[in-house]
């Protein structure tokens, strides 16, 4: 009788063998152990050597060998020295990468893998505390330059612009290739769109800036809707390449159309922004006079650089609201599988239309102010380069993160900018180095250095839009961003 109560076939052991079952399913099993993580010094070695020679390669006629220009001709002569110690920080720094990352790396990838729970971060958390003291650098950035550097206020400043408008541009790219996940390497025809329709309107009606600025969002959002329609049915490479084609064309037709564009000469005297209308020029009728204070033309400056990041927050707020809606739910679920997404009934033509439509109005939001900005526009101020630049800064920040975009424009954007001055350079190689003229070799480099470290862009996981029961972080090794199939 003893025998057949503790028998495996008992109700008793039965439910004891489910709950140890369930125990070992919360975790990793018991009987498994982490394998030992190997690192071989012969393969880093022979990997650093291989490293070092495609680098001597690649720079042996532009840094061991140079020619300049002499009365009697080209003069040529050699700084072996400096080429050497290209390929040895080369050497070195490969030798520490396969060290302590790369060998690692696959080593932990081969173990097998378990889904575990992670809880996301509470109320404060360190994203937001970081949002938050962002926000408050942001708001009070023109007077923090202003007293600490008083003499390249204005230099600051204006970079502080142009930062912002990479910011804006990244987070409206961020919704088509993001949350979407539809490759758009057209982006900026949206851009362009937006501050042709800006000009055009402001130099033939006699409008103002905040008359035209919805004007050129809703024309930039028309012209998205154009180029959703023939896409519907293309994903991946082939919808990168029409989107390519599609900005091109756009270039194109500005580059050519001279009776409407004004062609390559493009447009001038584009006006300027005003505060109630106020200008910010001299005697009466502008800012300085209307409030008894000297003129100052950092004024013009502090004035255009609130505007772009009104705009900027309004961007992200709408995105962030959008995510949260089912229309952002819908983005996120075509992103991860376009196939599921007809199964459960979503219109995904309605789906990409409405993404497409509203990148596009935020790039256009972006163009006008360019335009206002500059008080000039050519179609050579919207290349390829430039969609080129807005898809490195949303990959580079990872996609579908905000506060990601922010870091890439402010690595991509500033950090090309400050390069001109990195005159501690000359230091390590020498007084003849220039530093300005390899500021895009180190800009390259610092790029790539980025991507190993952080594979999927700065900020990797994100917060799930729609929670049941318990709020949990996504992993970026969970998560097919930007694939949209």
């Amino acid at each position: 009788m003893s025998n057949l109560t503790n028998s495996p076939a008992s109700p008793e052991s039965a439910e004891i063998s489910a709950e140890r079952l369930r125990e070992a399913a919360r975790g990793e099993a018991p009987f498994t152990s982490e394998p030992e993580t190997k690192v071989s010094f012969a393969k880093a070695l022979r990997e650093a050597a291989i490293t070092a020679f495609i680098v001597g390669a690649l720079t042996l006629f532009f840094v061991a060998v140079r020619s300049d220009i002499a009365p009697g001709g080209l003069i040529i002569y050699a700084r072996w020295d400096l080429w050497i110690t290209i390929i040895a920080i080369a050497f070195a720094v490969r030798l520490v990468l396969s060290l302590v990352l790369f060998q690692r790396r696959q080593a932990s990838s081969s173990r097998s893998k378990t889904v575990k729970s992670v809880k996301a971060p509470g109320r404060f958390s360190a994203g937001r505390i970081l949002g938050i003291a962002l926000m408050l650098v942001a708001l009070t950035l023109p007077f923090l330059i202003r007293a600490l550097f008083p003499s390249s206020d204005r230099y600051l400043i204006d970079l502080s612009i142009l930062i912002l408008t990479y910011v804006m541009l990244g987070w409206g790219l961020n919704i088509v290739v993001g949350l979407a996940g539809l490759l758009d390497l057209g982006y900026v025809a949206f851009y362009a769109v937006g501050a042709y329709s800006f000009a055009l309107l402001a130099i033939n009606f006699d409008l103002g800036f905040w008359v035209c600025l919805p004007m050129a969002g809703l024309f930039a959002a028309m012209w998205g809707i154009v180029l959703g329609f023939p896409v519907l049915r293309l994903r991946g490479d082939y919808l990168a390449i029409v989107t390519l084609a599609f900005g091109e064309i756009i270039r194109v037709v500005l580059l050519n159309w001279s009776e409407f564009t004004g062609g390559p000469n493009g447009l001038l005297g584009i006006p300027r922004p005003t505060l109630f209308g106020l200008d910010f020029g001299r005697g009466e009728g502008s800012f300085s006079a209307y409030f008894g204070i000297p003129y100052d033309g950092i004024h013009r400056f502090i004035f255009l650089y609130y505007i772009i990041l009104a705009l900027a927050l309004l961007t992200n707020f709408v995105t962030i609201r959008m995510r949260r809606m089912p229309v952002g739910r819908a983005w996120e679920a075509l992103r991860e599988d376009e196939i599921a997404c007809r199964a459960l009934g979503i219109n995904t033509t309605n789906v990409k239309l409405t993404a497409f439509a509203t990148g596009a109005m935020f790039g256009g939001f972006a163009g006008s102010f360019f335009a206002t900005r500059q008080g000039f526009i050519s179609p050579e101020s919207f290349t390829f380069l430039e969609s080129a630049i807005i898809l490195a800064i949303v990959v580079l920040g990872g996609l579908g993160s905000q506060l990601g975009v922010v870091f890439a424009s402010l690595v991509m954007i500033g950090g090309i900018e400050l390069m001109r001055n990195l005159t501690f350079i000359q230091d390590v190689f020498g007084a003849e180095f220039d530093p300005s003229r390899y500021r895009m070799v180190f800009f390259g480099v610092a790029m790539v250095a980025i991507m190993v470290w952080k594979p999927r862009g700065l900020v990797s996981s994100r917060q799930p839009s729609a929670v049941y029961k318990e709020r949990k972080a996504i992993g970026s090794d969970m998560v097919a961003q930007g694939e949209g199939h």
